[in-house]
């Protein structure tokens, strides 16, 4: 069983992303901090969440490399999308890179659709700005 540090979350996240850019170790100890704020992990990975109200904002999503497309992330949104609901959150939003189409399919195949978009919202490697995508989805 992995246990999960803010130090090995960073890691992780910087194996998986680049737009948007990865979280650093501080990052995730400031918002683990939050009384909202709450952490979904299997082995393979991580979700961490914060809860606005009866709201709730997957802040970001995390599979190891070798372990994608084996059902994790569409696991951890299973066990998320409960969490939320036992503390009374109605609906869920996330953001998402335009062009990142493996995460736009686990989002789908969990129920979320698009309800917004932030023009120029990432800032990729070089430089060049990226739209994000809102999702959401009514829990419950």
């Amino acid at each position: 069983m992995t246990t999960w540090t803010p130090a090995g979350l960073s890691r992780l996240h910087a194996r998986c992303f680049t737009t948007p850019r990865p979280w650093s170790e501080a990052e995730f100890e400031e918002i683990l901090g939050e009384d909202a704020s709450f952490l979904i992990t299997r082995p393979e990975g991580f979700l961490l969440a914060l809860q606005v109200l009866d709201e709730v904002e997957v802040l970001t999503i995390a599979v190891a490399p070798a372990a994608r497309q084996q059902g994790h992330g569409l696991a951890m949104f299973g066990e998320f999308e409960r969490r939320a609901m036992d503390l009374g959150c109605k609906k869920a939003f996330l953001e998402v890179a335009t062009d990142n189409l493996a995460a736009k399919a686990l989002y789908a195949a969990a129920g979320y659709r698009q309800v917004g978009r932030r023009p120029r919202y990432y800032r990729k490697p070089d430089g060049g700005l990226i739209d994000a995508e809102i999702l959401c989805k009514q829990l419950g």
